[in-house]
C-alpha cells in the first residue's frame, strides 16, 4: 500500500448539487427556475455559470432518502420524497429515465437483477413493495415496522428487520414467508434490529442489534446463532463509564446503526450510535481500529472502498453521519484521506465501484455527488471528468451571485431604495437583501457623487502609508509603533524611570550594608539569577503580544481632540493649545513630514544623543528623585531637627555681634539721590558714575548759556527727576539755584510749588522778566461760547 498524501492536497470537486463546505443550497430564485415565456408552456431552468450538472434532473421535489447503483453501472436509482417516489437515472444519457410514485415513503430497498427491472422496496407502513419493468409487481405486510432490508441470493430469502427481536423471511422461490430469526435469546432483550449484513464470501449474516451494542452472527445453514460480538461500552461512552444521576435508573445505551464487510470474509466495520466506527476480525474480539466523527451523531454508512484507488492505495474506509464525510485508512485511523462536509444534512451516501465518485442522498432538492480524483479514476459513463478536473474548481458560491450584491435594511434606506421591499426588485435572505448589481452601482452613485473621488482618496492614502513603513526608523522600536506615538514614548520613559529608582534602591540599600564592591556585585549577579530563576521577566506592554493592536491598528488610535480624551487629561489639552497659540498654527494640523520631523528631532528612548544640557537635568531629576526617595529609606527620620536651628541660631547672632563692633550708623535707604537740575562742574562730568544719562548728555557739546537756563541741547528737551526720601518729598525750596541742597530759593508771586520742580500758576502771578502777560480767557479757559458758530448742545459753560 502506498503513504498516503497530504489531505490537504486531496481537491473534491461537486459535479451535481451545493458545493462542499457552503451553508446552503442556491436559492430557488437565482437558479432554480425561470418564467415561462408563453401561457401553458414549462418554467426552463437556468444555468448558473460555474457550476457543472453531471446528470440533469438529478434531484427530488422536496429529500431524498436512499440512492444506489445498479451492478452493471448503467444505471441509478433513488428514493424520496414528496411525494413518495422512485426514479431511475440512465447514466449512458446522463438524464433522468422515469419516475415511480409509491404510496408510502421508502426506508430501505435492494436491486434483485444487474439492472434496475427488478427490484424489492421496504416502505414505512409496514408494506414490501416488488417492482419490475412494468411498475408494481406485488405488494405484502410484514407484522411491526421495518427498519432494514437484505438479500441472500443462494436461497433467494429476503431478510426484513424490525422493531423486535424478530427478523423476517420472506422467500421469493416459493413466494410465502418462513420461520423468522429470533435474536437475543432468553436472557437477552433486544428492543430491535437496526442494520443486516450478508458476508458476500461465506455469506455468514450480521445483525447490528439496537440498545445493547452487540452484533449477532448467524449462520444461513443451520439457521442458528454462531457467534456475538459486544462492543467495549467503556471506550465508547463519552465518561468513560456509567454514572448514574438522580431520576436515572439505566446506563446509557450503545446501538449498532451500520455494519459493512469485506470482500476477503475476515473484516467487519461496525458502525455506533455514538459516532464511532470500529474495525474488528472476525478471530477476535477486540476492534484492531477505532474512529471518532466528532459530531456524536449515529454513523449512517460504513464501506469499504476497494480497488481503483491510484494514489491512497487499497484498505480505505469511508464512514458517514448525516454532518461529514470521512475516508480514512484501516491502519492509521488517526489521519484522513480526505473530510468532506456537505451542505445539507445526509441521509445516504454510495460509493460507486473501483471509482472516485460518491452519491450523496440528502435534505437538500438537489442530490449531490462528488469527485475525488486520488481516490480513484472516473466511471466510463463520465470518463470526460478526467479532462475537467482543472476546471472544475469549487466556485458555486464564488460565482453564483456576480451578478448581485447584498445590503441590509440600513444601507437600503441610504440609499432610498426602502420603497423596493415587497417588490421582484429585492430577494429576502436572511438579515437583509439580494439586489441587483447594476441597480446598486446606479443608486449609490445617485446617493453619493463623490463616491469615486473618495475611494480613490482612500486608496491613494493606503498606498502612501505603505510606502512610508518602508522608510528607515532611527528609533528604535518604532517601526512596531505606528499608532499612538506619544503613549508609547510614555510607557517607555516611565518603564526607564522604574528602572533607574529600583537599581538606586538596590544601590543604596548595599551601601547601607557596608559591603565593598565586589563582594556587592557577586551578591547581586546571585540575587538577578534567583530572581530570573524564581519569577519570569515582568513583560514590557510595549513588548505583551495581548496589547499589540493598540500600537499598530488604527482602530486603535487615540484621538486627542474628543471631549472625553479632554475631561481625562485636562492639562496636556491644555499644554497643547498653549503650544499651538505659541507656534501661530491654531487651527491648522501638522502635515505628515512636519510630523516626521518633529519625531526626529524627539530625544529617543535609550538615552542616544543627548546634550550635555540634558544630562544635567537628567542628573538634578536624580538628585530630587534621591530626595524623594530618602523617605523610603528612612533618611528623613534619622534628620536632627534640633541641631539644624541652633546652627541657624548661632548664625544669626554672629552676624548681629559683627554690626555692633562696627559702631552705631544711620540706615539710609538702599537710593541714589539725584539732584533735580543738572551739576556742573567735574562732578557733572561724562566720567562720575554719580551722574544721570540726561547729564551726560547734556555735557556733552553744550554752551554755557545752555547750562544757565538747565536745556540740554537745542532739541529743547528738559530734565526732571522725581527723587524719593524716607522721611518724604524734597521740597523745591530746599534747593538753590545751581540745584545744591540747603540754599533758599526766592517765591514768585503768584506760583504754588509743590512736590519736587512742580508749579501751580494762580491769580496775582506777575511773570518772569521778559515774559509777556496772559489774558484772562488765555489763563483760565473760556467762560463763554464761541460767536457765529453752531453750538452742540444747549448746556451753559460754568465759570472756574
Amino acid at each position: 500500500m502506498s503513504s498516503l498524501p497530504d489531505p490537504s492536497s486531496v481537491k473534491v470537486y461537486t459535479v451535481n448539487g451545493a458545493a462542499s463546505g457552503s451553508s446552503s443550497s442556491l436559492p430557488d430564485w437565482l437558479s432554480r427556475k425561470r418564467a415561462a415565456n408563453g401561457k401553458g408552456k414549462r418554467a426552463v431552468r437556468e444555468h448558473v455559470q460555474g457550476t457543472i450538472e453531471l446528470i440533469q434532473h438529478f434531484e427530488f421535489p422536496e429529500a431524498s432518502n436512499r440512492v444506489k447503483t445498479t451492478r452493471d453501472g448503467h444505471h441509478v436509482i433513488a428514493t424520496g420524497t414528496y411525494k413518495p417516489q422512485i426514479r431511475v437515472w440512465d447514466l449512458d444519457q446522463l438524464s433522468l429515465k422515469f419516475e415511480r410514485h409509491s404510496d408510502a415513503e421508502n426506508v430501505d430497498f435492494i436491486m434483485l437483477s444487474d439492472d434496475w427491472t427488478k427490484s424489492i422496496h421496504l416502505q414505512n407502513d409496514r408494506t414490501i413493495e416488488l417492482h419490475t419493468q412494468g411498475g408494481l409487481h406485488y405488494k405484502t405486510r410484514i407484522p411491526k415496522f421495518g427498519r432494514a432490508l437484505a438479500y441472500h441470493f443462494p436461497s433467494c430469502d429476503a431478510l426484513c428487520a424490525a422493531s423486535g427481536p424478530e427478523v423476517y423471511r420472506l422467500n421469493l422461490d416459493q413466494g410465502r414467508y418462513l420461520a423468522p430469526l429470533v435474536l437475543g435469546g432468553d436472557k437477552e432483550e433486544v428492543a430491535g434490529v437496526n442494520c443486516i449484513d450478508v458476508n458476500p464470501a461465506h455469506q455468514l449474516f450480521a445483525f447490528g442489534v439496537d440498545g445493547n451494542g452487540t452484533v449477532e452472527l448467524w449462520d444461513p445453514r443451520s439457521r442458528s446463532r454462531v457467534g456475538l460480538l459486544r462492543l467495549p461500552k467503556e471506550e465508547l461512552l463519552p465518561t468513560g463509564g456509567f454514572n448514574p444521576l438522580p431520576g436515572v435508573d439505566e446506563p446509557p445505551s450503545i446501538s449498532v446503526t451500520a455494519l459493512s464487510s469485506r470482500q476477503d470474509g475476515l473484516s467487519y466495520a461496525v458502525g455506533t450510535s455514538t459516532g464511532h466506527t470500529l474495525l474488528y476480525d472476525i478471530r477476535s474480539a477486540r476492534p484492531f481500529a477505532t474512529k471518532d466523527q466528532g459530531y456524536g451523531l449515529p454513523v449512517k454508512n460504513v464501506t469499504w472502498i476497494e480497488g481503483g484507488s491510484r494514489m491512497a492505495g487499497d484498505g480505505l474506509v469511508m464512514s458517514a453521519d448525516k454532518k461529514v464525510i470521512k475516508i480514512w485508512d484501516r491502519h492509521s485511523p488517526s489521519t484522513n484521506f480526505t473530510s468532506i462536509t456537505p451542505a445539507a444534512d445526509m441521509n445516504d451516501v454510495h460509493h460507486v465501484p473501483g471509482s472516485g465518485l460518491l452519491l450523496v442522498a440528502n435534505e437538500g432538492i438537489q442530490m449531490t455527488t462528488f469527485y475525488i480524483p486520488q481516490l480513484g479514476p472516473a466511471p466510463k459513463w463520465c470518463s470526460f471528468l478526467e479532462n475537467l478536473t482543472e476546471e472544475m474548481e469549487d466556485q458555486t458560491t464564488r460565482t453564483a451571485y456576480q451578478d448581485y450584491k447584498f445590503i441590509d435594511r440600513r444601507e437600503l434606506t441610504s440609499l432610498g431604495l426602502d420603497h423596493l421591499v415587497g417588490t421582484p426588485a429585492l430577494k429576502p435572505y436572511m438579515h437583509g437583501y439580494f439586489l441587483s448589481l447594476q441597480l446598486y452601482d446606479t443608486a449609490r452613485v445617485i446617493a453619493n457623487p463623490y463616491a469615486y473621488a473618495e475611494h480613490r482618496e482612500k486608496m491613494v492614502k493606503e498606498k502612501m502609508e505603505k510606502m512610508a513603513e518602508t522608510r528607515i526608523r532611527t528609533k528604535k522600536g518604532a517601526e512596531s509603533v505606528k499608532v499612538n506615538k506619544a503613549l508609547a514614548e510614555k510607557v517607555r520613559k516611565d518603564e526607564e524611570r522604574a528602572r533607574k529608582k529600583e537599581e538606586r534602591k538596590k544601590k543604596k540599600v548595599v551601601e547601607e550594608d557596608g559591603m565593598d564592591v565586589d563582594q556587592e556585585g557577586e551578591d547581586e549577579e546571585d540575587e538577578e539569577e534567583d530572581e530570573k530563576k524564581a519569577k519570569p521577566g515582568k513583560t514590557s506592554l510595549l513588548s505583551d503580544p495581548r496589547f499589540k493592536a493598540l500600537f499598530e491598528n488604527p482602530e486603535f488610535e487615540v484621538d486627542e481632540d474628543t471631549r472625553e480624551y479632554a475631561l481625562l487629561h485636562p492639562s496636556s489639552v491644555v499644554a497643547k493649545q498653549n503650544a499651538r497659540n505659541a507656534s501661530g498654527s491654531k487651527g491648522r494640523t501638522k502635515t505628515a513630514v512636519e510630523e516626521e520631523e518633529e519625531e526626529s528631532d524627539k530625544v529617543s528612548s535609550d538615552g542616544l544623543g543627548r546634550s550635555d544640557d540634558e544630562n544635567s537635568d537628567e542628573a538634578a531629576e536624580k538628585e530630587q528623585s534621591e530626595s524623594e526617595d530618602s523617605d523610603d529609606a528612612g533618611a528623613l527620620w534619622q534628620d536632627d531637627i534640633r541641631a539644624r536651628i541652633a546652627a541657624r541660631d548661632s548664625g544669626l547672632r554672629a552676624q548681629a555681634k559683627t554690626r555692633r563692633q562696627a559702631g552705631p550708623s544711620k540706615r539710609t535707604p538702599n537710593v541714589r539721590l539725584v539732584p533735580f537740575r543738572a551739576q556742573t562742574g567735574a562732578s557733572g562730568t561724562a566720567s562720575d558714575p554719580s551722574a544721570t544719562f540726561g547729564q551726560r548728555r547734556s555735557n556733552k557739546g553744550k554752551t554755557r548759556a545752555d547750562d544757565e537756563d538747565g536745556f540740554a541741547g537745542g532739541d529743547g528737551a528738559k530734565e526732571f527727576s522725581f527723587v524719593p526720601t524716607q522721611s518724604g518729598n524734597l521740597q523745591d525750596e530746599d534747593y538753590d539755584a545751581g540745584g545744591k541742597k540747603g540754599g533758599k530759593k526766592e517765591r514768585r508771586k503768584g506760583v504754588e510749588s509743590f512736590g519736587a520742580g512742580m508749579e501751580k500758576v494762580g491769580e496775582g502771578y506777575e511773570g518772569e522778566p521778559g515774559e509777556t502777560s496772559m489774558s484772562e480767557s488765555d489763563r483760565k479757559g473760556r467762560s463763554q461760547r464761541r460767536s457765529g458758530m453752531r453750538s452742540g448742545s444747549k448746556n451753559t459753560f460754568r465759570r472756574m
